[in-house]
C-alpha cells in the first residue's frame, strides 16, 4: 500500500511499539488518529511529533473492551480524515503470573484479556470495516494485529496472555478470510520488547531477563519497539496480496527451547 495522504488508527499509540508505528506512519505522510486507554499525556506529546512531521493527529480515548468506544473512535478518525485506510491493533493488557501458580490466575483476569487482547481488535476491526470499503481505493485496507510470540509458543507473561494472543492470531485468519479481497487482515509476533511494558511488569528482574535473552537469541539482541514498528509497516507498505499471515519479530526467539518470564 502506498500510504502517502492514507489515514490510520493506532491503539495504544501514545507510547512504546504503538508510538513509534504512529510516527513511521506519519513519516510517510500518512495522517494518524493515536488512540490511548489511560495515558493521556503519552497520546497528546505523539500526537504533537506526528503533526511536527507534517501530517494531521487527533488523539482519541478508548477503551478497545468497550464495542461503542470503538465504533466512536473509528467515527472520530472518519470525522477528521474523511477517510479509514489502515488500522493497527496494538493496544494490549497482561498480568505477570508465574505458569505454575494456577490458583493466582482468577476469572477476572481471563476476562479482562481476552476482552482488550481478543474482542478489543475484534471490535475495532468490525468499526472499521466500512470506512475502508468505502474508501475503495485500489490497494484497500489493511488491518495489523499487534500479536505476541507467546501465542505461538504458549510462554510469555502468563498463562491467560499467551492464550488471548493464540486466539488473536486465530481471529486474524478469520477475519482475513472473510474481509478479503477488500481488506487484509495480518498480525505481526514480537518477543521480548524494550521498554516500559516489561520494565513495570518484570521489575528488578527486567535488565537481567533482556540481558539472558541477548546472550542466547540467535540474532543477538532483543527487539525494541522500532524493530516491531518496522515489521507492522513493511506489511502495510508492501505486496498488496498478503493476508492472513502472522508475521513473526523476535531475534530467533522462536528457534530456541521456550523460555517464561
Amino acid at each position: 500500500m502506498q500510504v502517502e495522504g492514507k489515514a490510520a488508527i493506532v491503539t495504544g499509540g501514545g507510547t512504546g511499539v504503538g508510538r513509534v508505528t504512529a510516527l513511521s506512519l506519519a513519516k510517510l505522510g500518512c495522517h494518524v488518529l493515536i488512540n490511548y486507554s489511560r495515558s493521556r499525556d503519552d497520546a497528546e506529546r505523539t500526537a504533537g511529533e506526528v503533526e511536527a512531521l507534517g501530517v494531521h493527529a487527533v488523539v482519541q480515548q478508548a477503551d478497545v473492551a468497550d464495542d461503542e468506544a470503538c465504533r466512536a473512535m473509528v467515527d472520530a478518525a472518519v470525522g477528521a480524515f474523511s477517510r479509514l485506510d489502515i488500522l493497527v491493533n496494538n493496544a494490549g493488557a497482561t498480568e505477570f503470573i508465574p505458569f505454575e501458580d494456577l490458583d493466582a490466575i482468577t476469572p477476572d483476569v481471563w476476562e479482562r484479556l481476552n476482552a482488550v487482547n481478543v474482542r478489543g481488535p475484534f471490535q475495532c476491526t468490525r468499526a472499521a470495516v466500512e470506512p475502508m470499503r468505502r474508501t475503495a481505493t485500489p490497494d484497500g485496507g489493511e488491518v495489523i494485529n499487534v500479536s505476541s510470540i507467546a501465542g505461538l509458543l504458549a510462554t510469555g507473561s502468563c498463562i491467560p496472555y499467551a492464550a488471548s494472543k493464540a486466539a488473536l492470531n486465530n481471529v486474524t485468519v478469520a477475519l482475513a478470510r472473510t474481509l478479503a479481497p477488500h481488506v487484509r487482515v495480518n498480525a505481526v509476533a514480537p518477543g521480548f520488547i524494550t521498554g516500559r511494558w516489561l520494565e513495570n511488569g518484570l521489575g528488578e528482574r527486567y535488565e537481567s531477563t533482556r540481558d539472558a535473552f541477548n546472550e542466547r537469541l540467535p540474532l543477538g539482541r532483543v527487539c525494541d519497539p522500532q524493530d516491531v514498528a518496522n515489521a507492522i509497516v513493511s506489511i502495510i507498505t508492501g505486496s498488496d496480496l498478503v493476508t492472513g499471515q502472522i508475521l513473526t519479530c523476535d531475534s530467533g526467539m522462536s528457534l530456541m527451547e521456550p523460555v517464561r518470564i
